[in-house]
């Protein structure tokens, strides 16, 4: 019992959780037109994500529980930074395109679904990243933090709609991979158990 509200009650857990936490006052910086409050809660929400990792190592407190809400509050941050960033009332100079948002968040609900998907029907527990996904990632991290710096000094980048175009290549090609990679992992599920001699 005790050994168990340790791995709940952890350093790494709540740095993890404290980014969750930020998501409310993120929003209401952006809402507020406080584009320098804005910027530097993302700052500070992003420096969690490296600090939970370090402490998890350095205190030896991975848990199962940490290996999914580290992920789960990146991407629940980073949904609410694109959806906030996209209403043109809210930002200014800059504003992230509806359809990169769109592309962002689409790819990421297929991919939960498909990977609860995988989980049910042939009990695929671990999804590592690709190289592609890895690099979506960073080019959306990168997009949010670049559109809250520009609008936060004022100025305005029409270049930006290059990065905008490249983020969202990036994005819908991780997408089809994971989706080719779970129909594998399907297809060899079923041969393996259709060549297995039956019980």
């Amino acid at each position: 019992m005790e050994e168990n509200r340790q791995q709940i009650f952890n350093l790494p857990n709540a740095i993890s959780l404290s980014r969750v936490l930020m998501i409310p006052v993120f929003l209401h910086m952006v809402m507020n037109h406080k584009s320098t409050g804005a910027f530097v809660v993302f700052l500070i929400a992003s420096s969690t994500d490296f600090l939970d990792g370090i402490a998890a190592r350095v205190l030896n407190q991975r848990t199962k529980l940490g290996a999914l809400l580290d992920p789960a509050s990146d991407k629940l941050f980073m949904t609410a930074a694109f959806l906030i960033l996209t209403i043109p009332s809210l930002n200014s100079p800059n504003v992230i395109p509806l359809w990169l948002t769109f592309g962002v968040i689409g790819r990421d609900v297929i991919i939960i679904i498909g990977s609860f998907y995988l989980y049910l029907r042939i009990g695929q527990k671990t999804f590592p990243p690709t190289l592609v996904g890895k690099s979506s990632t960073v080019c959306q991290f990168t997009v949010l933090c670049v559109v809250l710096l520009l609008n936060m000094l004022p100025s305005h980048a029409p270049q930006l709609l290059w990065f905008y175009i490249l983020t969202l290549s990036l994005t819908l090609i991780s997408g089809y991979q994971y989706v080719q990679i779970g129909r594998s992992w399907k297809s060899d599920y079923i041969t393996k158990h259709k060549d297995s001699p039956s019980s």
